[in-house]
């Protein structure tokens, strides 16, 4: 649950900033009518990636037996390198991610109404793409017992809150350590989420290597129990993964958290 909360929530923030940084600027100029077409662009955006959410979903419960697991496989190292690609894209271009919109919001507005919906519309579908994709492959990852759907929910509508109080000048938060420390917590899950999607493709025999159990928790941690939900519910841990997992996980996790963590080089 904590995971899915927490991907709903930075996810669900960067959208609502988005959202903010368009609206704020269109009713500085005055431009109340545009405001509207941007909020229009974007519940089309909100629409469209709930209904690419249960698409998958519902998609994955009809299919012939095993091709479930290359689905379920495939699509959690897909969104392992969506949300991997997302941290570092925030963290690099956050500095200019107003100026961007800006500028995208005033070439639209020469062009037509339609314009500005379109730049709502695929400002803030990226966002929702990727959440609602992430989303799932997590709540595969942990399990429904730990409440995914709940999770994810609490999350969005908690960015939800948290943009229109900064929007409205009632909130502040340091953005640039939000996105720091929640993007270092994603990387650990997104390594979960990557074990998990190898274990569905070890299941049915695409990797029949690296197959032997690299260690076994089982004693120590009763499955399904409080401590085992909890883990499961936030970092997808297995009390007994695969060699090849274990290897997947901290050859994914060692380098990307150098690379994100490393301080930046000063000119």
């Amino acid at each position: 649950m904590l995971a899915n909360f927490l991907i709903g929530l930075r996810e669900g923030l960067e959208a609502a900033l988005i959202v903010s940084i368009l609206v704020a600027y269109l009713m500085k100029t005055n431009n109340r009518k545009g405001a509207k077409q941007v909020l229009w662009g974007v519940a089309i955006a909100v629409l469209t990636s709930v209904l690419a959410g249960i698409a998958i979903a519902e998609f994955i419960d009809v299919v012939p037996e095993g091709t479930n697991e290359i689905i379920a496989g495939l699509a959690s190292i897909i969104a392992v390198f969506f949300v991997t690609w997302m941290i570092f894209w925030m963290a690099r271009q956050a500095r200019g991610l107003k100026a961007e919109l800006h500028q995208k919001i005033d070439t639209a507005v020469k062009a037509s109404a339609l314009s500005l919906v379109g730049v709502a519309f695929f400002a803030v579908i990226r966002e929702g793409i990727e959440t609602a994709v992430f989303i799932w492959s997590a709540s595969r990852a942990t399990g429904n017992d730990t409440n995914p759907v709940l999770g994810a929910a609490l999350g969005l509508i908690t960015a939800a809150v948290l943009g229109y109080l900064i929007y409205r000048g009632a909130l502040k938060i340091n953005l640039s350590k939000f996105f720091k420390y929640t993007g270092a917590f994603l990387i650990i899950v997104a390594a979960g989420i990557l074990a998990y999607g190898v274990h569905e493709l070890q299941e049915i025999g695409w990797f029949p290597f690296l197959t032997e159990t690299s260690y076994d928790l089982s004693g120590v941690i009763e499955k399904d129990g409080p401590l085992d939900t909890i883990l499961r519910g936030t970092i997808s841990f297995r009390s007994k993964p695969s060699m090849l997992e274990s290897l997947v996980w901290f050859s994914y996790v060692i380098p990307v958290a150098y690379l994100y963590l490393k301080p930046a080089k000063k000119n």
